[in-house]
């Protein structure tokens, strides 16, 4: 199994003729992913990749009945109604590529998620990769890559920094750690489906027997999955790493979500709040392989 995606859901591309989705949809297609057409208005009747490409999502699922999954590859002004679209037309999982999309308009998608029963990863995301099954977005940059980088096994990968996703990924199955799958939140302050939602679901994988995490300065997410820990709804292992450390007062780091207010969303406060829970928090990016297999018994 894997969480999200794998190899048998349909998915649309909304964006499919731009320099960006095109170049991803060869990624997906070339790793397995089951893309069965393309959305971009006014480019209807035409073809990418010998995918067939419709004005509307609305024609696609006339087409082809439901939709599992939108891949959204549109500039950051039309992230909205692109979601929205995807949602009133059944889909119930959308990845929202796009970073600088207007956060009224990431809350307009929040609560159009809620009411349609659906999810969406994102915004300002690489996507998510099921090693050995599918990809959603960007991760692995192409196909080939992506299958040498990141060899399937039993361990979930979660993180708020896209670099670091494909890092972490990368190292651990070089050090012959297999995944479950690997899942880039997002990198901004509201996020469809931040750490603790990821969690639940690796938790209700019986492939995966543990998880690493990336987090960071800014937000609640960790936090919330060491109360997670704390009232017996994630029982699996947790390694994890916070970066930010180093981040004096007032300066800039990393991403939109990596704002502190309040007191809230420190390095330390993280660190001292999963620790307490459990979780095996790690000091050294380099440590996180060692670490991940000590405590999942692969020595």
């Amino acid at each position: 199994m894997a969480i999200l995606i794998d190899e048998n859901k349909k998915v649309i591309i909304q964006g499919i003729t731009g320099r960006e989705g095109m170049a991803r949809t060869k990624l997906m297609m070339g790793y397995g992913t089951n893309v069965i057409a393309g959305v971009t208005p006014g480019k209807g009747g035409g073809e990418v990749l010998q995918v067939p490409v419709y004005d509307t999502v609305a024609e696609c699922v006339e087409n082809f009945g439901d939709i599992d999954v939108s891949v959204i590859f549109v500039p950051a002004p039309l992230v909205k109604n692109a979601a929205l679209e995807a949602f009133d037309h059944g889909i119930h999982l959308v990845v929202i590529i796009p970073d600088r999309v207007p956060i009224w308009d990431v809350m307009e998608i929040v609560r159009k998620a809620k009411e349609t029963n659906a999810r969406f990863i994102g915004p300002n995301t690489l996507g998510l990769l099921s090693p050995g099954k599918a990809v959603l977005g960007m991760i692995g940059g192409r196909a080939e890559t992506a299958r040498e980088w990141f060899k399937p096994g039993n361990v979930g990968v979660a993180s708020r920094s896209g670099g670091i996703t494909s890092s972490i990924a990368y190292y651990l199955s070089s050090s012959g750690v297999g995944l479950s799958s690997i899942v880039h939140v997002g990198g901004d302050a509201i996020v469809g489906t931040p750490h603790p939602d990821v969690m639940k679901m690796f938790e209700a994988d019986p492939e995966t027997k543990g998880v690493v995490m990336f987090g960071e300065i800014g937000t609640s997410q960790e936090e919330q999955v060491a109360d997670l820990i704390e009232n017996g709804e994630f029982t699996k292992p947790l390694i994890a790493y916070i970066g930010g450390k180093a981040a004096k007062e007032g300066t800039r780091f990393s991403h939109a979500g990596a704002i502190i207010e309040g007191g809230r969303g420190t390095y330390e406060g993280k660190v001292k709040r999963l620790k307490e829970v459990g979780a095996h928090v790690v000091d050294a990016f380099n440590d996180i392989s060692v670490v991940t297999k000590e405590v999942l018994g692969m020595d």
